[in-house]
């Protein structure tokens, strides 16, 4: 048996150490937790997505009263931009969340769906995409979805084993 570990880099800021362009972006998806639409688990989820443009395309969480037919607010904002805007990268994505009043202490972290629709987009677009976690008591800059998602399954996974 062989053992290894796995390492992701974190990059943590403060609000104020972000670099320009992240602020902007990390505000944007502050502002996007007041479209939310979340009475059910009264947890709303912003996200603001810039493409290789300079396009900044915006999401929020949607919920239903029929559970599994809600969607996250990464994926809006990922699914709303390949539809509006395919063949344009997507570079940055920043999501910041908000509960009991106030925003979250700790940066939230993507569900597993969401990762996986990540993923998928930087594969497919062959760059990184960079993905900054908004907390008001720190925010993570992670420079690739893939860092939050090892061992992820892409279209080269259903090729099977070569020989």
């Amino acid at each position: 048996m062989n053992t290894f570990q796995l390492h992701t880099n974190i990059h943590a800021y403060s609000y104020e150490e972000l670099p320009p362009e992240y602020r902007k972006l990390v505000d944007i998806a502050k502002q996007m937790t007041e479209a939310s639409y979340c009475p059910y688990s009264r947890f709303a989820v912003g996200a603001a997505l810039q493409l290789s443009d300079g396009t900044v395309v915006r999401g929020c969480n949607q919920e239903n009263a029929a559970y599994p037919s809600g969607l996250c607010a990464e994926r809006t904002a990922m699914f709303a931009a390949s539809a509006n805007h395919p063949g344009k990268a997507m570079k940055v994505l920043a999501i910041a969340a908000y509960t009991d009043g106030h925003f979250t202490e700790q940066p939230v972290s993507p569900c597993g769906g969401c990762r996986q629709v990540m993923v998928e987009f930087e594969d497919r677009q062959k760059e990184p995409l960079t993905v900054i976690l908004y907390g008001t008591d720190g925010t993570y800059v992670i420079d690739s979805a893939k860092e939050l998602m090892p061992f992820c399954f892409v279209s080269e996974s259903l090729k099977g084993v070569k020989k």
